[in-house]
């Protein structure tokens, strides 16, 4: 039996309100790094230039990169602007998670799973994160909502046509929500094979809708190949780190245990939260299960950030393992269920502000300091200074991304490695020279060299630029980047 929606606008507000603030909350602090500077520099492209770098390089990333077009030209780049839309997106996906977890198990769960959400590790990372994780899981959770509502009773046949529009615009967002299909399909097939038939053939009308974006993602299956290469396949990672930190991830664990337990045993006593539970768990197991067999059968696939729009399941699962207890302490103790309920759901949420707060520092997204690098150039370095960025690090950890970034810091400062902007270019990156190719010629009395590294002093950059005469005037550590002043 679905709640009453009117009695979720309520549970519903607060955690939405509650999922934008801690999104908004501290996410200008830590600097861009190199996934955030590639969806700049692709949005901050004419519409030329982006469609000419979609038909060569992230292309699966299109639809986010065209509303981020359009959404710099009217906010601005700042690391602010860039992240408010996975911020807002973030309370809509906490206010979704209320409305599905109330709709089968009604109010006070909707409010505790959605607030849940709104601070789990997993969204505080991707509501404050220039990329389109945050809006993949809220587009997720509303589709399931929409899909409840459409299994409950007969609807009208466009609902099933928005259904499947819906997923379409999910699969052009974020490629692997294609996978919720299938947790979709598996949960009508157990509990409404009434409806069947109708979701068949709206999931079927989605998929066709997504078939180009399912070509191209096969064609830039390449792109992924570094994966191979980093040992993302942990039981850590897979059972953990994909939704909570460190420290909450085994009381979630647990209270996740409980939940499914109870909710198995009593299956019959409370239907409805067998249903919500089952498809909490289908929601979490199924795409895990898939990308991992698809890592090991077929291409290296895995990395916890694509399993984002798991976070509402694990939510909801960690929400009712927080009722089960608070009605075992309740039988214990004078303490009320609904008193119990708010003890142990306040504890949880404050369990989680550490790591929240960890994750809005100024180095919290793999060290990157790029802002302060650039902001230290803007007040030490004269007008047209050079400066040699180091070519060493792979293309999403070079220090020159600050030109693209921070340009205005930058701009009146010269670049001699460069060749052409990666405006003018068809892949992500800025075509340069090596810098060991660099003359006297070509440099200016004052160099600046941006180092990252643990020996910048040492480095080769700044050994060549010594061969040419240069010495070092100071050396300035800021996280991972070293900002040497070398006059000739």
């Amino acid at each position: 039996m679905s709640a009453d929606p009117a009695r979720l606008r309520r549970p519903a507000l607060v955690a939405g309100t509650v999922g934008l603030v801690a999104g908004v909350i501290g996410s200008w602090i830590p600097s861009f790094w190199g996934d955030e500077a590639a969806s700049v520099m692709s949005a901050s492209r004419t519409w030329p230039e982006l469609w000419r770098m979609l038909q060569t390089v992230d292309g699966v990333h299109g639809a986010y990169y065209t509303f981020l077009h359009l959404w710099i030209g009217l906010f601005g780049a700042s690391e602010f602007a860039v992240r408010l839309p996975s911020a807002i997106a973030a309370g809509f996906l906490a206010a979704g998670t209320a409305v599905l977890a109330g709709r089968l198990c009604g109010p006070r769960l909707a409010l505790t799973a959605g607030l849940v959400v709104a601070l789990l590790p997993r969204t505080a990372v991707m509501a404050a994160e220039a990329r389109s994780y945050a809006i993949g899981s809220a587009i997720a959770v509303w589709l399931t909502v929409l899909l409840l509502a459409l299994l409950e009773r007969r609807r009208p046949w466009w609902l099933w046509v928005a259904y499947a529009a819906g997923m379409a615009a999910a699969i052009y967002v974020f490629l692997y929500l294609a996978l919720l299909l299938v947790v979709h399909g598996v949960f009508v097939l157990l509990f409404h094979r009434r409806a069947l038939g109708r979701w068949l053939a709206g999931a079927a009308a989605g998929v066709l809708l997504a078939l180009p974006i399912v070509l191209v993602a096969d064609a830039e299956r390449n792109q992924i190949g570094f994966l191979a290469y980093r040992d993302y396949i942990t039981p850590l990672n897979v059972l953990a780190l994909q939704w909570f930190d460190p420290v909450t991830a085994w009381p979630c664990g647990a209270l996740i245990a409980i939940g499914a337990i109870v909710a198995v045993r009593g299956r019959r006593r409370d239907p409805d939260g067998f249903r919500l539970n089952a498809l909490a768990l289908l929601w979490l197991g199924l795409p895990t299960a898939a990308v991992l067999i698809g890592s090991v059968l077929l291409t290296p696939m895995y990395t916890v950030r694509y399993l984002s729009f798991c976070t509402p399941a694990a939510a909801i699962l960690v929400a009712m393992g927080v009722r089960t207890a608070a009605g075992w302490i309740a039988r214990c103790t004078p303490l009320a269920a609904t008193t119990a309920t708010g003890i142990l759901l306040a504890v949880g949420l404050v369990a989680f502000i550490p790591n929240l707060l960890v994750l809005r520092g100024p180095y919290a997204k793999d060290g990157s300091d790029w802002r302060e690098a650039a902001g230290y150039l803007h007040a030490h370095a004269a007008r047209g200074d050079a400066v040699v960025y180091d070519d060493r690090p792979k293309d999403s950890e070079k220090p020159r991304l600050i030109t693209a970034v921070h340009p205005a810091d930058v701009a009146r400062l010269g670049d001699p490695a460069l060749l052409a902007p990666f405006r003018t270019q068809p892949g992500l990156w800025d075509r340069t020279r090596p810098n060991d190719a660099l003359t006297g010629a070509d440099l200016t009395p004052r160099v600046w060299a941006l180092e990252r590294g643990p020996d910048p002093e040492g480095s080769p950059d700044v050994r060549h630029l010594e061969s040419l005469g240069y010495r070092i005037l100071s050396s300035h550590r800021i996280n991972v980047t070293t900002v040497l002043h070398l006059e000739r």
